[in-house]
């Protein structure tokens, strides 16, 4: 096994992946193994390595004192070798082997499985089990798990903030079957998988596997990470806290322990760990807002887009109760002889009526609304009406942002409108002048009764 001396200030790590810079692009007609193994030496090529404070230490060079590995492998001939000296390695030094595996194949097309989906393995040495993954949907929501100690903090934020949309697959420990005399037994994996990043169920995307001697430390992250970003956070992170005597051995300028830093240094970096907890935690407060916030307004919005009949005249009734309006339901009063809503405020009173239409809303709805305001003093003596609005959701069964902005457009008929006319998606939408509780407040100051 080829040995290769490691530049000052560098830290080794065994890439279970040929040299790239030894293995030109294959012709098209090549094998596939051929082609495979060209595309697994290539995945790193974005690592800036010495920029990292890193050395890669490919197949076929001498593993042993590499204080890091990367997807190494079990297989003879493709890395086992070089995994054995590797974890030997750590073993002779009584340090813990640093390992970073993905979850994956984020090029291939997803593939169903006897164990139901795309579902893929990490292996390991020496242990029970694997843990299996299960590839999730696009558009996936992901999160930081709870309670993290900063370097895992670390690596979810570097991970979540660069990976996008994923690919993403969710974790869980797989047993192994043995077979014996007894029939077929199964051994569960021997350690403990703990969450970094999880998905809405709660199931990990990337975590920590941490076997139960204590030996080795995985981190599982999916495949099509930006490995510049992981390389980095395992010098400057993961190192320190797991491996430290690593970074000393070749003098690295991440192996600065906390007890020689100079007052400025230890300032700056637990300011910097604090903003991050900060930053963490403020943002897992807001999306549980957001999404109590979603919650309550989906049911009003729908309301207001695609509602017709009571469903849509109760969204624009709450939408008026939190403008301040005291809203009366007219049709549980007076059913089909009154407009729909009575909306008062100060010493404006509105007689509300509302409508749908699934196409262009017809021209005769104007003449409804003022034939309830023509009535309405026989109806209500006692309670005179001030002004008088029609509220429209009008091309519900068009895409909101299909629909035409105004209900209508015809100009000669606009020009004849005395009351105002507002759509229901004036209500629903996130600012701007036409927003408010459906553009009321400002009408009502200008659109005086008339009646016949």
């Amino acid at each position: 096994m080829a040995h290769s001396a490691v530049p000052s200030g560098l830290v080794a790590v065994h890439v279970a992946a040929q040299d790239p810079a030894d293995f030109p692009e294959p012709h098209p007609d090549a094998h596939k193994h051929v082609r495979e193994l060209w595309a697994a030496a290539h995945r790193y090529d974005g690592i800036d390595w010495v920029k990292a404070g890193a050395a890669p230490r490919w197949l076929g060079m001498d593993a042993s004192t590499c204080a890091a590995a990367i997807n190494p492998s079990h297989v003879s001939g493709r890395g086992a070798d070089e995994f054995t000296r590797f974890l030997d390695g750590a073993a002779s030094r009584g340090e813990k082997a640093l390992i970073i595996a993905t979850m994956g194949d984020a090029n291939s097309e997803p593939t169903n499985s006897i164990f139901g989906g795309d579902v893929a393995s990490v292996y390991f040495r020496g242990f029970n089990g694997s843990i299996a993954g299960k590839r999730l949907g696009t558009g996936s929501e992901i999160t930081l798990a709870p309670s993290l100690d900063p370097v895992d903090q670390d690596l979810a934020l570097r991970i979540r903030n660069s990976s996008g949309d994923g690919p993403w697959w969710a974790m869980a420990p797989r047993p192994v079957a043995a077979e014996g005399p007894s029939g077929s037994t199964l051994h569960q994996p021997e350690g403990e998988l703990v969450p970094i990043l999880m998905d809405t169920l709660g199931e990990p995307v990337v975590a920590r596997w941490m076997p139960s001697d204590g030996k080795q430390i995985w981190y599982i992250v999916p495949d099509g990470i930006d490995w510049n970003t992981v390389v980095v956070w395992l010098v400057q992170r993961a190192l320190p806290a797991h491996v430290p005597d690593a970074l000393r051995r070749v003098r690295s300028p991440h192996s600065v322990s906390p007890d020689l830093e100079t007052p400025a240094e230890s300032s700056a970096r637990t300011a910097l760990e604090e903003l991050e907890r900060y930053y963490a935690a403020e943002k897992a407060r807001l999306k549980v807002e957001q999404t109590r916030a979603k919650e309550a307004a989906e049911p009003l919005r729908n309301g207001l887009l695609f509602g017709t009949g009571s469903e849509l005249e109760d969204a624009v009734a709450v939408v008026l109760r939190a403008a301040g309006f005291d809203v009366t339901n007219l049709d549980e009063e007076l059913g089909t002889k009154s407009a729909d809503l009575l909306a008062v405020l100060g010493k404006e009173t509105c007689l509300v009526e509302v409508k749908s239409q699934g196409g262009q809303a017809g021209e005769a709805l104007v003449a409804a609304l003022q034939r309830h305001l023509d009535t309405w003093p026989k109806l209500r003596p006692d309670r005179p009406v001030t002004r008088g609005a029609l509220v429209v959701n009008h091309q519900h069964k068009l895409d909101p942002a299909q629909r035409t902005r105004d209900v209508y457009t015809r100009a000669e008929f606009v020009a004849t409108l005395q009351h105002p006319v507002i759509p229901a998606t004036a209500s629903s939408s996130g600012g701007g002048p036409r927003t408010g509780p459906l553009c009321v407040l400002p009408s009502l100051a200008s659109s005086p009764v008339t009646q016949d």
